[in-house]
């Protein structure tokens, strides 16, 4: 089947640096982390107490904006991303007959609906089955996420939710990438949402033991540095359109960047465990797919984490994929702002990196005082760094072995 060039029109964030373009920008290039103290329960018993939460006056606002009712936590981000991407691509209203109706909707989350499904427990636990309502089936399916975008905003393509732990939201990119460029979709809006922060739920991830102990929030996340202890558990949503060149010229649309391959692989090692192979074979496929080679990227978002395994594992893949190239291409990691957003992180990390593209400027390392030696790549410092861009690699690497990486660049006609 004919390839297609596809390019992104529409782009929504629901994140701890904000919910609009100006916000996020403001403090991804000022420096400024979203890293906080726990609120949304009392930390106080629990070994790791930062995080990094989504305000919920703003997340309020912004569903009224779109005239949509507070249901669970990730459909609401979802709701409140997708409602962004989908104006901005002018693709709203989207009734029968408008060209967004045609729109196709993956949506990635590592657990859904986390918090109507807490709450139904909490509800069995108090009452017995006289607690659980009727409606608790279509607000803890795992595609209420996706099947709510699509009845809210009117969209009739397939509708779906991946789920692959980190990756998740990097795969629903890279998936909907491919049925934009083989013809199987006119447009697609792929997102990721997730949120943890529930006292059952968050106990899960305490207890796992990869999380920064740190009791200062603006120090607990330090991706490749000597000093990191784990990382911090975020939450947040983020969506894109994505439709052909050709769609997008005929409407007019305003093209925010290009995608030019997708590469993903499993490691099938370790439930949690990373493999520097499985890694660096999905970076290989990726760059194979866009027809590049590595002296073509300019930079490689990282899925740096700041845990012990996972960035050195990242750094050698990364070493053994581009060889000497490695000395000169940059590596940044956006969990040191956003912490980790689980299956929302590759798609809002995508996001960064595609206002990096746009900026000429990347984003800062927040807390690289001292760069772990056995992490040898080129690492951007604590400070933001104006450069010439063209193209990005963004790794996404889940549990379970999962590994998902696409390559980005600047719209060129």
């Amino acid at each position: 089947m004919e390839k297609r060039r596809v390019v992104v029109t529409g782009m929504g964030m629901v994140t701890p640096l904000g919910l609009d373009e100006s916000s996020v920008c403001a403090r991804l290039f000022g420096g400024q982390g979203g890293i906080r103290r726990i609120t949304s329960f009392d930390p106080a018993t629990f070994k790791s107490k930062n995080g990094a939460e989504i305000d919920p006056e703003a997340l309020a606002a912004a569903l009224t904006a779109f005239e949509l009712k507070p249901s669970d936590r990730a459909t609401d981000m979802a709701l409140a991303a997708s409602g962004h991407a989908l104006k901005q691509a002018g693709l709203l209203p989207a009734g029968p007959g408008t060209p967004g109706e045609d729109t196709a909707v993956l949506i990635g989350s590592g657990s859904g609906p986390s918090h109507a499904v807490t709450e139904s427990w909490k509800a069995y636990a108090a009452q017995g089955a006289r607690g659980v309502r009727p409606t608790t089936v279509p607000r803890c399916m795992l595609n209420v996420l996706s099947s709510q975008v699509s009845i809210r905003f009117g969209l009739k393509g397939p509708n779906y939710v991946l789920v692959a732990a980190c990756s998740s939201s990097t795969m629903a990119l890279g998936i909907g990438y491919r049925m934009i460029l083989h013809g199987y979709a006119r447009r697609v809006l792929c997102g990721g949402s997730d949120s943890m922060f529930t006292a059952p739920l968050y106990t899960g991830w305490d207890n796992l033991g990869v999380m920064s102990r740190s009791p200062d929030p603006d120090k607990a996340c330090r991706p490749f540095d000597a000093g990191r202890d784990g990382f911090v558990l975020g939450e947040g949503a983020g969506a894109v359109v994505l439709e052909s060149l050709e769609e997008a010229r005929s409407r007019g649309a305003r093209i925010r960047a290009e995608i030019h391959g997708y590469g993903e692989t499993s490691d099938a090692t370790h439930i949690t465990r990373p493999s520097v192979e499985g890694q660096a074979a999905a970076m290989t496929a990726a760059l194979r797919s866009a027809q590049m080679a590595p002296g073509d990227i300019d930079f490689v978002n990282a899925h740096g984490t700041a845990t012990k395994a996972n960035d050195v594992c990242e750094a050698e893949a990364i070493r053994g994929v581009f060889g000497s190239e490695a000395d000169r291409v940059f590596v940044v990691s956006s969990k040191s702002f956003f912490g980790h957003l689980l299956g929302a992180a590759g798609i809002v990390e995508t996001l960064s990196a595609i206002l990096c593209l746009e900026a000429g400027r990347l984003h800062a390392n927040l807390n690289l005082d001292q760069p772990d030696p056995m992490c040898n790549v080129r690492l951007v410092g604590r400070e933001s760094q104006a450069i010439p861009l063209r193209t990005c690699m963004k790794n996404s690497f889940g549990f379970g072995g999962g590994n998902a990486v696409m390559i980005l660049g600047q719209y060129k006609e």
